[in-house]
């Protein structure tokens, strides 16, 4: 009897996981975004989240995600990688302010893109950053996630009030030369960002799965996302940001992600290797 239930529960498992890939292939056909090469893990708990609130199977999904746009755009919203802070891992701040910002100084215009910025905050932190270390006047930051929603989150440049008591916290821990209430206004329950340091900030759509190569840049940012894509589609990111590097630039990378599987990582090298963040070698 056991025995049964084993096997039944085998085949329940393999006919969920074949749901799941038929359910991504259908949005990718229907509306062009990809998470067909995602974690399957980070895929199936988001799905089953959702299964959860509708009470729909997976099955009923589908065919409710291709005749339903607002509910797809409420899935869309689910698949979105949005946890992030101001000044997130502040070792890592520190070590740019100290090792990287006086590489950019030798530049006469410096390009810095944050891909999959989510809802800005960390944006906005090497924004302060760069104006604290003398160069916001020469550089361009290229925000970019495939989200609409949470980019136009960031482009508001509002977070709740009772956030800021963290993020104070870490902008001093990161090397912080001022006080951070310099750059907010508290109104109500809301902090809002000093408009000032969206000057040199490009908020744009920009999906990592689907989109080429953006711009040639001097930095690129990308912290914590990789860890939710699969090996080859790692893979494939690194190399559309070693195709957007100039030579010599900056890859800056989560605490947990690594270019060492990737079919690029021959073109890099560590540049602080505690801070995942590597520097593109000088290819003729």
């Amino acid at each position: 009897m056991n025995q049964n239930n084993q096997n039944d529960n085998e085949v329940f498992v393999e006919n969920e996981d074949i749901e799941i890939r038929l359910l991504l292939e259908a949005i990718y056909l229907k509306y062009g975004y990809d998470f067909r090469n995602y974690s399957n893990a980070h895929m199936k708990r988001r799905i089953l989240r959702r299964m959860s609130m509708t009470g729909l199977n997976i099955s009923e999904m589908q065919h409710r995600l291709l005749n339903d746009s607002e509910f797809f755009r409420q899935v869309l919203a689910d698949f979105s990688i949005n946890v992030t802070e101001m000044f997130r891992d502040p070792t890592f701040y520190k070590a740019f302010r100290t090792d990287v910002v006086p590489i950019l100084k030798t530049y006469p215009f410096i390009r810095v893109w944050h891909a999959g910025c989510s809802t800005g905050e960390e944006v906005y932190s090497m924004a302060i950053l760069l104006r604290e270390e003398g160069i916001h006047d020469r550089a361009q930051i290229y925000a970019t996630d495939f989200n609409e929603v949470v980019l136009h989150k960031a482009k508001e440049g509002i977070f709740p009030i009772d956030v800021i008591k963290d993020y104070t916290h870490n902008y001093h821990l990161a090397g912080g030369k001022a006080s951070f209430a310099d750059y907010y206004i508290a109104k109500y329950d809301s902090a809002i960002l000093d408009k000032s340091l969206k000057n040199k900030i490009i908020f744009a759509d920009h999906n990592l799965v689907t989109d080429n190569v953006f711009g040639e840049m001097q930095v690129i940012v990308c912290r914590n996302v990789l860890i939710y894509f699969n090996r080859e589609l790692q893979g494939r990111v690194i190399r559309l940001f070693d195709d957007s590097l100039c030579n010599g630039g900056f890859l800056c990378l989560g605490s947990k992600e690594s270019i060492k599987y990737s079919g690029s990582a021959d073109r890099f090298v560590p540049f602080i290797e505690d801070e995942r963040i590597f520097r593109k070698k000088f290819i003729l």
